[in-house]
């Protein structure tokens, strides 16, 4: 066996409150997909930030072929060799894909005073093809879809040449199509000599990839082990700390009366004659590839993006939604794939955003907040939903993925949504706290709640759903009921096919 190329040894990290890391291990060989396990809060991306210079470590050290270093900034680990692509996305919206692979490493004209946006262009076209990704490298980031943004994610730092390459979460978003071909580009990089240390919650994907396996539990070390010789089961177990014997909790209410019922929705080319109900205490799965209309159909009901016709029902009741805020007051709540952009204040505390949407419950008669009624309602809703936080004072970006997921359920709760809609709820979430996702989900069904789950992992919608909405092109291509639904038949309907 080789030497390591890299050793992470007693790295210690504190943040306000929170012990992030208590003497953290990693050691990653050339040439290995070495993959770094655990729940949300298990310190993972806080490990390899200070890898990659965001943070510096409190104590431990790195050594880096055969030497100890230390990394002060992320640009210092780029040029020793050491590149991340990160779950939350680091590319400048408004430059081009080429601009923003090669940012700060540009080619000049002769007169190095203008870059050379041909060679540019040039170069990141070599690079896109690596990964066989079809993408014009003139195209604004802005424009493109968060698949595409992914993966420009990838090509931006396998162009660095890397020794060592962290992936943090790469496939979250990422069609079936283009995780093999990003597979395709991890088994090219393994044979060049190239360690790569891949952090994942799909851990079914891990067989088609990983050499070795290191877990952490609450900033600790737990074990390294090589993983054909371990089994999912046995990972879990490490993890958690206790056997998780189904992931999806059974579902036993059923469905009452029509809450929402959605009638002949359009909206350009994107949305063609949608049209579906969803029951009191239902959950309605909504599968479909990327690009096929899921979010679009959930932003559309929620007044988020304009249509062109159709009619919302809830209860019987036409709606007249224009914008989130007339489905919010109606009882709509959608919780939002992409949580960090759109559903968190992250620099508010927990407390301030659980309330965001209902201060008016909170008023006095003389127009002032009560912060006790604020402090009261979002300290239940923290206990009945189990968020881990040191205090509702906590600011929320400090919180596990899993948790600040919690923390946009307590806020769709604080005003006692009638329909919630789910958009990827799972999406960055570890495999306990995804239980706790689904065990909420079906809490909320038997209070009564509405739920639409849109997710593009087909055991999720299987596993969760009492029927299953398959979108195709902006149209549902058909319905499936929970006894009858299969990974086949989705993703027959899914491609088109009857």
């Amino acid at each position: 066996m080789s030497e390591p190329i890299l050793i992470m040894k007693d790295i210690d990290k504190s943040f306000p409150g929170v012990k992030a890391l208590d003497k953290a291990y990693i050691d990653v060989l050339p040439g290995e997909v070495h993959a770094l396990l655990g729940e949300n809060g298990a310190g993972k991306s806080t490990f390899v930030k200070i890898l990659t210079g965001v943070y510096q470590p409190d104590g431990g050290k790195i050594i880096y072929k055969g030497k100890e270093i230390t990394i002060p900034d992320p640009l210092s680990a780029q040029k020793l060799g050491i590149s991340i692509i990160f779950q939350e996305f680091n590319l400048f919206p408004h430059l081009t894909v080429a601009q923003n692979i090669f940012i700060n490493r540009e080619p000049k004209t002769k007169t190095r005073i203008l870059l050379d946006e041909k060679k540019i262009n040039k170069m990141a076209k070599e690079q896109l093809g690596i990964i066989h990704l079809d993408i014009d490298p003139q195209r604004k980031v802005s424009s493109l879809s968060v698949a595409e943004q992914q993966m420009v994610e990838i090509v931006k730092a396998i162009s660095f040449k890397s020794e060592i390459l962290v992936m943090d979460e790469p496939t979250a978003a990422l069609t079936e199509a283009e995780i093999e071909d990003l597979f395709a580009v991890i088994k090219q990089l393994k044979a060049s000599g190239v360690g790569i240390i891949y952090i994942s919650h799909r851990l079914e994907e891990l067989k088609h990839i990983a050499d070795r396996v290191t877990v952490m539990r609450d900033g600790h070390y737990i074990k390294t082990v090589n993983y054909r010789d371990t089994t999912i089961p046995e990972l879990v177990k490490m993890m958690v700390g206790r056997p998780i014997t189904e992931i999806y909790p059974k579902r036993t209410h059923k469905p009452g009366k029509v809450m929402l019922e959605v009638k002949n929705l359009n909206q350009g080319k994107r949305l063609k004659n949608i049209s579906f109900n969803v029951r009191e205490g239902e959950v309605l799965g909504v599968a479909g590839l990327v690009g096929a209309g899921r979010t679009e159909m959930a932003r559309a009901i929620f007044g988020a993006d304009p249509i062109d016709s159709g009619e919302i029902y809830l209860e019987g009741k036409k709606l007249k939604i224009t914008s989130p805020h007339d489905a919010i007051e109606k009882g709509i709540g959608y919780l939002t794939e992409d949580r960090k952009r759109n559903g968190l204040a992250l620099g508010l505390n927990v407390k301030d955003n659980i309330v965001l949407s209902s201060l008016e419950y909170f008023v006095t008669h003389l127009g002032f907040l009560n912060d006790k009624k604020i402090t009261e309602r979002s300290g239940e809703l923290v206990e009945l939903l189990r968020i881990k936080t040191p205090s509702l004072e906590q600011k929320t970006k400090f919180l596990s993925g899993g948790n600040q997921q919690k923390v946009i359920v307590a806020k769709w709760l604080c005003r006692n949504s009638k329909v919630l809609i789910f958009d990827e709820p799972t999406r960055g979430i570890d495999v306990g706290a995804k239980r706790e996702i689904y065990e909420l989900i079906n809490k909320l069904t038997e209070e009564g709640v509405a739920v639409i789950m849109i997710s593009s992992e087909l055991p999720e919608i299987i596993g969760m759903s009492d029927r299953v909405l398959v979108m195709h092109e902006g149209t549902i291509a058909g319905e499936i009921s929970r006894e009858e639904a299969t990974e086949e038949k989705i993703l027959m309907l899914a491609t088109g096919n009857k």
